[in-house]
């Protein structure tokens, strides 16, 4: 029979099957954060088990540490608290943490990629949404809950059934400005919040293989706002030149016997798949959300909808009118970071956007890399330098203000845009509003003070409502 990719990773992976019931799913690696993780070690504690191998396992912290210069102090007792039990629990179970200042701590969806944790062929997981960012080697890979990652931690396995695979082809050539982030959004705002639920992507066509790793890592990083379980795109040369010589990556013979598995690894020709949606983007235009989901969201040059009832709380909660042009929209903040758009790739664009210019005086620009490694290399690059020149403030590696659970929050009634991955009500702070998009919108839109996607010589007048 021909199989698709996901297909052949779920088969190498059954431990054990029965009708009317989930598969036994063996699990190769596990990601860990402070979080999701203390209720997960509890339950194994509590039965008297112990973790099985860890060596499949590596923790880091993110989400709770603050990003300030003196990001040791941890004021909030409920995240010092989180970060405590990590620290105490990996030690107790032997599993590598990736600490502060360790040189490898990070978000933890950018640590794995670049120490060559994630690879071809692995089913990978961990107590986080947006574990579907790992798919971009040709990992099966998602999130799952504490009693899930208990499981994990015993058994090495999980019980889940098998889901059903989507087909998303990209064709055509990205245009100049255009990025992964505007190819995600746009097949949000296509298909909805649940137009994949249920569903693996494999995303497919010209415009996924012209795109770097970190590109593709964006790219599947957000396939569960629209409701997948999961994203993945096929390994390449891309993928195997991205992994080679990085800490867990094989080494010698065993490296010429991984590449020779992961050249194989692709679905077969007329394989079936459950659903296939193909969108050309050869005329796409940066993606602005102007709602509260990743659905709703518009091309820069468009306008935004009608008010309906489905819609009416998010046009109240963001201010701003029907059929109302999001280009030239008033912000007070901008942000780049996070698990989306936090790498290296992402500061390069960002830095040369800004090189020579300054963010708007009424604009708060945060950039935050991905990891301590994005830190240091943005730094032996000279494009700390560049942002602080331009008044953006360059901050210590975590999750920072892509979530309001550390220090970086968005002040209530104040608008920002933002390179992550959600917009819900209150998701960067309370009463705040986000507009998501892509690091040059981003950075465009803090030198002009207002949503743009290229660079404003004349100020704009247009305020929203």
């Amino acid at each position: 029979m021909k199989h698709n990719i996901v297909e052949k990773i779920w088969h190498q992976h059954v431990v054990f099957q029965q009708s009317g019931f989930p598969d036994v799913l063996a699990i190769d690696f596990a990601l860990i954060h402070e979080v999701t993780s203390a209720q997960a070690f509890d339950m194994i504690d509590q039965m008297g088990l112990t973790v099985e191998k860890p060596e499949q396992f590596v923790a880091t912290i993110d989400h709770s540490i603050p990003t300030r210069s003196n990001r040791h102090e941890v004021f909030d007792q409920t995240a010092k608290k989180q970060i405590e039990l990590l620290r105490l629990n990996c030690h107790k179970h032997h599993i590598p943490l990736c600490d502060i200042d360790s040189k490898f701590q990070g978000i933890v969806h950018v640590i794995g990629p670049e120490l060559g944790i994630t690879q071809p062929g692995m089913t990978l997981v961990c107590g986080d949404s947006h574990t579907a960012t790992h798919g971009a080697f040709g990992t099966l890979a998602f999130g799952i809950g504490t009693s899930t990652l208990a499981h994990v931690f015993a058994a090495g396995a999980i019980l889940m059934k098998q889901p059903k695979v989507m087909q998303v082809r990209f064709e055509g050539m990205l245009p100049v400005q255009v990025s992964a982030k505007d190819m995600i959004m746009y097949l949000i705002a296509h298909i909805g919040i649940g137009g994949a639920t249920g569903h693996v992507i494999e995303y497919t066509g010209t415009a996924v293989k012209s795109l770097s790793m970190e590109q593709r890592m964006t790219l599947c990083n957000m396939s569960i706002e629209c409701g997948a379980i999961a994203g993945l795109v096929a390994p390449d040369e891309t993928t195997f030149d991205y992994i080679k010589g990085r800490p867990y990556a094989p080494k010698g013979e065993q490296w010429e016997y991984a590449v020779n598995y992961w050249q194989k690894l692709c679905s077969d020709d007329d394989c079936n798949y459950d659903q296939t949606i193909e969108l050309n983007i050869s005329e796409l235009k940066p993606m602005v959300s102007w709602g509260t989901n990743p659905e709703q969201t518009v091309a820069i040059n468009q306008l935004t909808p009608a008010i309906d009832e489905q819609n009416k709380d998010s046009f109240e909660y963001v201010k701003l009118e029907s059929q109302h042009a999001m280009d030239g929209v008033a912000i007070d903040w901008a942000f780049v970071g996070s698990c989306t758009n936090g790498r290296i790739e992402d500061l390069r664009t960002v830095a040369h956007i800004l090189k020579t210019r300054r963010v708007a005086d009424h604009v708060t620009m945060y950039v935050v890399p991905g990891s301590e490694q994005v830190m240091q290399q943005a730094i032996d690059e000279g494009l700390a330098d560049t942002f602080y020149q331009a008044g953006a403030e360059f901050r210590k590696p975590g999750c920072s203000m892509c979530l309001g659970m550390n220090d970086d929050k968005v002040p209530p009634g104040a608008r920002c845009i933002s390179t992550t991955n959600r917009n819900f009500i209150g998701r960067q702070g309370t009463g705040s509003i986000t507009h998501l998009a892509s690091p040059a919108t981003v950075a465009y839109s803090a030198l002009a003070g207002y949503i743009c996607a290229e660079f404003q010589q004349q100020p704009k007048q247009q305020e929203a409502s």
